[in-house]
């Protein structure tokens, strides 16, 4: 986990959130790490499982995810929560997703937080009903160029990373009213 010296000379961790859009075929990621000056971009991409049935995918999906969290060695990992769509077998591939995500999550030991997509897009853009495509132009608002031109499931994941950030302590319980809603 990288450090930072602080103005007295010791050694300080830095915060790193890992942001998860989960998925059976692509499953966005995006880190960033949170210091003193605000969250800064670290890594964000897509983890493209190959063509196969789901339990492969699932299996690729599990074999990138540790090697992604010991990259990355995230200390606060947080994953999509599961909505209603409106597509039954949608909802239990995105299910199954979040199964891998979390049990990898939970294995590897990083604090496990879960946002109602809803709730991150309206901490970040001011909008829980905002397309992908605003919450896009929000993340390269916040986190720079960097962040241009990435796959919008990278987008999502980096918004409920910015979410933790930059959360009010109502934001967990605002996210568990809309679950159970």
């Amino acid at each position: 986990m990288p450090d930072t010296l602080t103005a007295n000379g010791a050694a300080a961790r830095l915060q790193i959130v890992l942001g998860i859009d989960p998925g059976t075929r692509v499953l966005g990621y995006g880190a960033i790490v949170i210091g003193a000056r605000g969250p800064r971009f670290l890594a964000a991409g897509v983890v493209r499982a190959k063509v196969g049935d789901v339990p492969a995918r699932l299996g690729q999906i599990r074999t990138e995810l540790d090697l992604l969290f010991e990259r990355l060695q995230p200390t606060v990992i947080v994953v999509e929560q599961a909505f209603a769509a409106r597509n039954v077998q949608s909802a239990l591939r995105i299910g199954e997703g979040r199964g891998v995500v979390l049990g990898c999550a939970a294995a590897f030991g990083a604090r496990i937080i879960q946002f109602a997509p809803a709730v991150a897009k309206k901490a970040l853009v001011g909008n829980g009903a905002a397309d992908k495509s605003q919450v896009a132009r929000m993340v390269e608002h916040v986190l720079g160029a960097k962040t241009k031109g990435l796959p919008l499931d990278a987008s999502d994941a980096l918004a409920l990373a910015l979410a933790f950030s930059t959360r009010s302590p109502h934001l967990e319980a605002a996210s568990r009213r809309l679950r159970t809603t």
